[in-house]
């Protein structure tokens, strides 16, 4: 009797690499490797190879395709909320049709972003939800109010979140280099040393909201711009969420300046705290002409923030009232 054995071709092994150099390769991998070794769990035929900011997957094309999706799915659900951990990764991988690929509900109890390591970005009181209406309405918004009442913090997650949304390409952060009480000219470094602690609110507020390897990219590649209020003369800002932060220190041809720099599809909010004047005696604060010319134009609203606003330390509420009270002595007297 004739055996006849049937000859198996060999299944071609491929290559398929994964880069994390936008992300942070700890926050992926997991401490001591815990996530990218739960992930080769859900792929027993492949060998999956993890070495700085690559992750080389060697197998056949079947498995190398659902490898990649559910990676890069993985990777998409870092970007929107900010985090990774077991539950997100057995409810990726273990789904044969898939995760939902379908966008997270930003408005869900009012979340505006999903920050770096699960923060909840959202606004906390009255007149910050009241901005970010006037925002969704409005093209230009002020939002003046005192110290610690998260204007800077709202405008922000708002530019974030359009950013996210695909609203916009780009995002525009600028504030005035007024001198608050302290000489510019004796801080040491260059131009941009010297104005980068002016600007350094608005770097905190993205560190919140951005994986820092994804915002260094972005202030790498331009998508995110933080400037001096003087580097936007001349320009027209196109698809851009613009925001001018510590505007009562903007005189009133620097705010018009900066409010005409307005293109195509672009959504403006400036910020200010008209008690914090920290101009020269004879220039007066260009947000106060602003609230007096433009307050009737339709698309552009003006939003008032107080002290029942204040998410900061209890006692800046105290402080400000404080302050407050004193200034009303000193005006009736």
């Amino acid at each position: 009797m004739l055996i006849r054995f049937k000859t198996v071709e060999p299944q071609t092994m491929n290559e398929r690499s994964i880069n994390l150099a936008s992300y942070s390769p700890l926050e992926i991998l997991g401490v001591n490797d815990k996530n990218i070794n739960l992930i080769k769990s859900y792929f027993p035929k492949l060998k999956i190879i993890s070495r700085g900011e690559v992750i080389k997957a060697i197998g056949n094309d079947e498995e190398l395709d659902d490898f990649e999706q559910k990676m890069n799915l993985l990777l998409l659900n870092y970007e929107k909320f900010g985090k990774i951990d077991e539950l997100e990764i057995d409810q990726i991988f273990s789904e044969d049709e898939g995760y939902s690929r379908s966008e997270p509900d930003y408005t869900a109890n009012g979340i505006l972003v999903h920050g770096r390591g699960g923060l909840l970005v959202k606004p906390l009181t009255p007149n910050q939800k009241r901005m970010v209406e006037s925002s969704e309405k409005n093209d230009l918004v002020f939002a003046i109010g005192p110290a610690g009442t998260g204007k800077t913090y709202t405008a922000v997650a708002l530019a974030v979140r359009a950013l996210k949304r695909k609203e916009v390409k780009r995002i525009i952060l600028t504030r005035p280099a007024v001198e608050a009480g302290e000489n510019l000219g004796f801080l040491p470094g260059d131009l941009r040393d010297k104005l980068d602690p002016y600007l350094q609110p608005l770097y905190d507020a993205l560190r919140d909201m951005i994986p820092m390897q994804k915002l260094l990219k972005y202030l790498e590649d331009g998508t995110i711009e933080i400037a001096p209020l003087a580097f936007m003369r001349g320009r027209t800002l196109d698809h851009a969420f613009a925001i001018l932060d510590e505007a009562q220190n903007a005189t009133e041809m620097q705010l018009k300046m900066f409010t005409t720099r307005m293109g195509r599809s672009s959504r403006f909010i400036v910020t200010g705290d008209i008690t914090q004047i920290d101009l020269p005696r004879n220039q007066a604060s260009g947000l106060f002409q602003a609230e007096r010319i433009l307050k009737e134009i339709d698309g552009i609203d003006f939003i008032y923030l107080d002290d029942r606003d204040v998410v900061r330390h209890k006692l800046v509420t105290k402080i400000i009232q404080a302050y407050n009270k004193q200034n009303t002595k000193k005006t009736n007297e």
